[in-house]
């Protein structure tokens, strides 16, 4: 079983390899050739210090002189040789590591190109963790190999040129050397074999880890209000000692298999050493052709390895690519039409007989209702009554299971790519700002003038405590906008969608951070503007209801019922309790004080 799992691996991270020689062929090719060069260039070194073995120092014992021809040859064959492999040293690290970069960069901007693409759905059922693991520890151990395997290929030649040298030298000699080849090559095979299972385990702790500490960081709030902190810290650190453990547990195979593939060619020239003594003695061969066989395996003990190398990283990089294609290969994507949309002004939104589940859970059932253009609607509803489900539908972050969200009489999904995105905007419930400046949150990047800005941070009533700020519209506002209130960053989040002009804004409890008074001006600023727009508000308090034109009542996934609020209050029990339910509470708390002063009296 072991033995088909290794010969699995090897053959997934052989077509990993495949997928990277195929897409950067001239870069390998190069670095091949560089590779290549070091490796003749490591033969032929040996063969020039045996040169100068036998033709300057034997000589220079025997004769007692040496010429300048020759001294000035030896040193140029060395020199060149030193020279040579010094830059094929160069080219093989530098476009090894061109080719590796290049591909690691590559998986990370496929992958978050597929994270745009795939619905908000898919991203429901992955954790944030998971996907961050995906796009930078996955990525770089997907092509983990690529830097040693152009020496791992120069290595071929140089194992070659040498055979080819050490025959030509003495037949004999190269018989005892080469027995330690196959010797390297069980060792490689056994080493993989025990590395493989402990690599992947320690790919996908990496991951979980990665997963924990994003909740965690998510979770920070949480966390330190409940006082969570120990169990919190204990559950990273559990986590984390078995990342720590299966480490180790690679470490010690290495540490136990690289001593013994760098001892192996060391006791290959002790036993050329051995035998050449002898064969020399019986003038077989002479002391220069033992020095250039000995040198080559002192040489060829240091390249051999990156073989082993590369067959060590090759289980990180199937678990690392496997990860990366689980992402890339995920299906869901949402689909575009052509639809043109021209019309000005606000827009009228229609939902028809729309429906909605997360698995097998219905949140929404058959919800039909209309806004006007120019008109706000609110919608109203208990917890889980599916109001931000209808809002995600109401902006295409997902499609409904069945039915259709229509915009001015146009299917979204009909819409072409971006088209949604140019006439609606979201303002969700959960602010979120860049740690960018004031203007850099508003304007996103877009070329849009300051006067713009400052015009949509009044309609936000933002405009005043953003004046106050030390460097005014350059501000930082630091990161998730830390350095601003929550009402602050609300009303930021209000301008950022406003400043693009909208036609139908969607607001998903997004004012709840202000005060009455400053959201009632934000929402009669949003309907006097001069490019007003249709407002769908999700809102929980009175305040805000009573300022709609009209509201949508939603229960249990369902449209309860419709109206204006002085409609609702009167006909729809449900409705009533729900947004009477704080007055209710007020009044029965300062009748239970009353009643408490009379005992006390």
């Amino acid at each position: 079983m072991a033995t088909k799992v290794t010969s699995a691996v090897m053959r997934q991270g052989l077509r990993v390899l495949g997928v990277a020689i195929r897409t950067e062929k001239a870069v390998f090719t190069l670095a091949v050739l560089a590779s290549a060069v070091y490796g003749g260039m490591t033969v032929a070194s040996a063969w020039a210090l045996g040169w100068a073995t036998q033709n300057l120092v034997l000589t220079s014992f025997a004769d007692g002189r040496v010429t300048a021809g020759a001294m000035w040859t030896g040193a140029l064959l060395i020199l060149g040789t030193a020279l040579l492999k010094a830059l094929g040293v160069a080219g093989r690290r530098i476009l090894a590591g061109v080719m590796q970069y290049r591909m690691q960069a590559r998986s990370r901007r496929d992958v978050t190109k597929q994270y745009l693409r795939l619905p908000l759905s898919w991203h429901h059922r992955h954790p944030t963790g998971q996907l961050l693991s995906n796009a930078s520890a996955d990525a770089e151990a997907a092509w983990a190999p690529l830097a040693p395997l152009p020496m791992a290929v120069g290595v071929i030649v140089m194992l070659f040129t040498a055979a080819v040298a050490m025959l030509l030298t003495d037949v004999v000699l190269a018989l005892v050397g080469f027995l330690i080849f196959p010797a390297i090559a069980v060792l490689n095979l056994v080493y993989q074999r025990r590395l493989s299972p402990l690599a992947t385990r320690a790919q996908q702790l990496r991951a979980e880890v990665s997963e924990i500490a994003h909740e965690s960081f998510d979770g920070a709030l949480v966390v330190k209000t409940l006082g969570r902190e120990d169990l919190e810290t204990e559950r990273f650190q559990r986590r984390a000692h078995e990342l720590r453990d299966a480490n180790i547990a690679v470490g010690r195979v290495r540490g136990l298999f690289d001593p013994m593939l760098e001892a192996l060619p060391t006791l290959g020239v002790l036993a050329v050493l051995a035998v050449g003594a002898a064969r020399m003695s019986a003038g077989a061969i002479d002391a220069g052709g033992l020095v250039q066989v000995a040198y080559l395996f002192t040489l060829l003990s240091f390249p051999i390895r990156a073989l082993g190398w590369v067959l060590a990283e090759l289980p990180r990089s199937v678990v690392g690519w496997q990860r990366v294609q689980s992402v890339l290969e995920a299906t869901g994507s949402m689909e575009y039409g052509s639809a043109a949309n021209t019309a000005t002004g606000p827009a009228g939104l229609a939902v028809e007989d729309v429906s909605y589940a997360y698995g097998e859970a219905e949140v929404l059932h058959d919800v039909t209702f209309e806004v006007p253009a120019g008109r706000t609607v609110a919608l109203v509803g208990p917890t889980g009554s599916g109001k931000s489900t209808l809002v995600q539908l109401l902006v295409r972050l997902v499609d409904p299971g069945s039915g259709r969200v229509l915009l001015d009489g146009v299917d979204l999904r009909e819409l072409p790519y971006g088209g949604v995105a140019g006439s609606v905007a979201l303002v969700p419930q959960q602010t979120f700002l860049f740690d960018d400046t004031v203007r850099g949150n508003v304007a996103l990047g877009g070329e849009t003038p300051d006067e713009d800005v400052r015009a949509a941070l009044r309609l936000a009533q933002a405009d005043g405590f953003v004046g106050r700020l030390a460097d005014g519209l350059d501000t930082r506002v630091g990161e998730r906008g830390a350095s601003l209130s929550g009402g602050q960053r609300q009303r930021l989040a209000l301008a950022r969608a406003v400043v693009r002009r909208p036609r139908l804004l969607i607001l998903d409890d997004a004012t709840s951070s202000v005060d009455p008074q400053v959201e009632a001006k934000i929402l009669h600023g949003l309907r006097d503007a001069a490019e007003a727009s249709t407002v769908v508000v999700v809102a929980y308090r009175m305040a805000t209801i009573a300022l709609a034109d009209e509201i949508v009542y939603l229960d249990k996934g369902r449209v309860a019922d419709r109206g204006t609020h002085e409609e609702l209050i009167v006909r729809c029990a449900g409705y009533r309790n729900l947004v009477t339910a704080y007055e209710r509470e007020e009044a029965e708390r300062a009748a239970i004080d009353i009643d408490i002063e009379e005992v006390s009296a």
